[in-house]
């Protein structure tokens, strides 16, 4: 699976944006997807994810109720929403697929075994 992550760019804080995550290969209609983060000198973080069918959503409480994830398996993409954008989410986005999803593990990156570059994701405040 190869996957092509963009949308990102320069926003005022409480602005908007979408994050696309587009993929090749059939298989991915297989996989459930997550968006991670990597600001400046910090580690890399969890975001959001979704189960393969859509059914199954999780957030980082940082993002909790202004991010939203969603996936449209025909279109073999998925989406990050991001609403009420703060400085703080300044950072570099990167969507990446994983064969199985579970409450316990949705937000280890250690299970995520095909990885997107990175769009950068800039708010001012």
């Amino acid at each position: 699976v190869q996957l092509q992550a963009y949308g990102g760019g320069l926003v005022q804080a409480g602005g908007s944006l979408r994050l696309s995550c587009a993929a090749s290969g059939r298989a991915f209609k297989s996989y459930a997807v997550g968006w991670f983060r990597q600001a400046a000198g910090k580690e890399r973080e969890f975001v959001a994810a979704i189960s393969w069918s859509g059914g199954a959503t999780y957030y980082a409480d940082s993002v909790k109720d202004r991010f939203t994830i969603s996936r449209d398996n025909a279109k073999n993409t998925v989406y990050l929403q991001m609403n009420s954008l703060k400085p703080e989410d300044t950072a570099v986005f990167y969507c990446a697929v994983a064969p199985y999803l579970s409450s316990d593990t949705y937000y280890m990156a250690a299970i995520y075994n095909y990885w997107g570059q990175g769009t950068q994701v800039t708010v001012s405040s």
